[in-house]
């Protein structure tokens, strides 16, 4: 049995002092695609929210800043994909991260893709692994939006490759 949820608590973390707080975790970087059915745009963001949630069924989790393009996507595409980036491909990390100041179109000119057989969306061609999922469930949490997604497709193309990784405030390398 679950405890009663408490009245909600002010919080003392500025969020200057919660990002600080978090930058000393490490955290892989991906990239998160969809094809918008609206539009037939593809749209991508980077992220470091991107975690596992269950093995049987297969869940993962992300985590869309609330209002922002990718959110507004989401909400009506049923299917999206993830692709994790391999310390090669920090540039790529680098350009999604820009969103807001490149087009979708540009993000994608000349990022080597394929679509996901199952999503329509575009996957990373080199990526380290590659995650296709339905979105099952949409979580209003403070200024962003969580996606529960189950996973219809993982790939790993080359196990022998290491990861891109985001630690105080900057791309990092294992070495």
């Amino acid at each position: 049995m679950y405890p009663s949820p408490q009245p909600e608590a002010a919080s003392h973390a500025t969020p200057d002092e919660f990002r600080a707080a978090l930058s000393q975790l490490a955290s892989g970087v991906s990239l998160v695609t969809v094809h918008d059915p609206e539009d037939g745009e593809d749209v991508g963001m980077t992220a470091t929210s991107f975690l596992s949630v269950s093995l049987e069924p297969p869940l993962v989790l992300i985590s869309v800043r609330e209002d922002s393009r990718m959110d507004e996507v989401l909400s009506r595409a049923d299917t999206w994909a993830v692709s994790l980036l391999s310390e090669e491909q920090k540039a790529l990390g680098s350009r999604f991260a820009m969103k807001g100041r490149l087009s979708d179109r540009l993000l994608f000119a000349d990022a080597p893709h394929h679509r996901g057989p199952h999503s329509g969306a575009p996957l990373i061609d080199g990526a380290l692994a590659t995650v296709e999922c339905r979105t099952e469930q949409r979580i209003a949490a403070g200024d962003h939006t969580l996606l529960l997604g189950r996973v219809l497709e993982a790939l790993v193309p080359d196990p022998g490759g290491r990861p891109l990784l985001y630690f105080r405030g900057g791309y990092r390398t294992l070495g």
